[in-house]
């Protein structure tokens, strides 16, 4: 697995969007709050072309765009780190423009994004041996201050933050948060974090950490970019913690979604399950529920399943380093992720 080098003190950070850009508010603003702020902290920036784009139909731009963008700024020498625009809807488009042979013979570097982004935070490692971050995308990090979580993204660019832990509660769907009017609003933290734990027992488990978004990965699931099988037997060794979260797919989707990635082998060396929680917190259509969703499939593993974690869309989530060598410890309501670089 090849691991970047961290962004040095005012290095240049390079912005590309593959999935929606920073076109409206609050994207924009934010957009514009987080440059001044890398700015000020010493750093350079180096926006790609379709960052205030708005010509495409679920991305910024033509697919063939957007795929030339992530490659070009990708193996650029001009940048040392890359952080996407936004999510979005139909990133898997720019896949058949990404030259993912380029990509793997460049020097490695850091790709930070998350929810559709997975399209490439996901294939970095598997189809390039190469680890990227999921964590929050440009705009999070204009909000004034910080959080927490926004830090520990930063942190693992720079090297200075390689374990992170649960925060003390999440962001609701529904919260007012940002909006055109206040569009450095930080996270509306009114939910506290219960984490949910089957078996309901403290654990310690570690593997290599894979993942991503759910709705992304049954996407590229079968298609000429599935490497997962190939990757898992390449690092079966290490074993295997997987990351999953989902956004638009209801308790039924995410069912049928793991029944998929199981079938295909995915899970194979598993030791042990990380899942966040869902957009759709709650759903529940007669008896199932978000997490029978989840472990009436992969009870069967005989792994630690650890659900409603600091994971994807509802704010705050944990950056993490997709590709490195995870010891995960859960103690009560506390969670502990130390990643390796190795």
């Amino acid at each position: 697995m090849r691991f970047p080098e961290n962004l040095k003190k005012s290095g240049t950070i390079g912005f590309v969007a593959p999935s929606f850009g920073c076109t409206t508010e609050p994207y924009k603003s934010a957009f514009a709050n987080a440059q001044k702020k890398w700015k000020e902290m010493g750093y350079q920036l180096d926006l790609g072309p379709n960052c205030y784009a708005d010509h495409g139909i679920g991305i910024s731009a033509a697919p063939e765009e957007c795929g030339k963008e992530l490659t070009e700024y990708y193996v650029s020498e001009k940048n040392d780190c890359l952080i996407s625009c936004g999510g979005g809807e139909l990133m898997c488009e720019d896949l058949d423009y990404v030259d993912f042979e380029k990509i793997r013979k460049a020097p490695a570097k850091w790709y930070l994004g998350y929810s559709d982004n997975t399209h490439f935070t996901y294939l970095l490692p598997t189809l390039c041996d190469t680890a990227a971050v999921y964590g929050p995308c440009a705009s999070d990090f204009g909000m004034e201050p910080w959080h927490k979580s926004v830090v520990d993204a930063f942190g693992v660019l720079t090297g200075e933050v390689r374990t992170v832990r649960g925060y003390e509660g999440w962001e609701r769907d529904d919260a007012k948060g940002r909006s055109e009017e206040n569009p450095y609003l930080p996270y509306q933290i009114t939910e506290p974090r219960v984490l949910r734990r089957f078996p309901d027992a403290d654990s310690a488990f570690e593997g290599r950490l894979i993942g991503g978004c759910l709705d992304c990965l049954v996407n590229i699931l079968g298609t000429k970019y599935d490497g997962t099988v190939d990757f898992v037997e390449k690092y079966k060794e290490d074993g295997f913690v997987w990351f999953l979260e989902a956004c638009d797919l209801n308790v039924f989707a995410i069912r049928r979604a793991i029944w998929q990635m199981e079938h295909a082998g995915w899970f194979q060396y598993v030791k042990g399950f990380l899942i966040g929680r869902p957009l759709q917190f709650g759903q529940k259509f007669g008896e199932l529920d978000q997490y029978r969703a989840v472990t009436d499939l992969l009870g069967k593993y005989n792994v630690p399943i650890v659900m409603d974690l600091d994971i994807g869309h509802l704010h705050p989530a944990m950056p993490l380093i997709v590709g490195s060598y995870a010891k995960v410890a859960v103690e009560g309501n506390e969670i502990e992720i130390k990643m390796e670089c190795r």
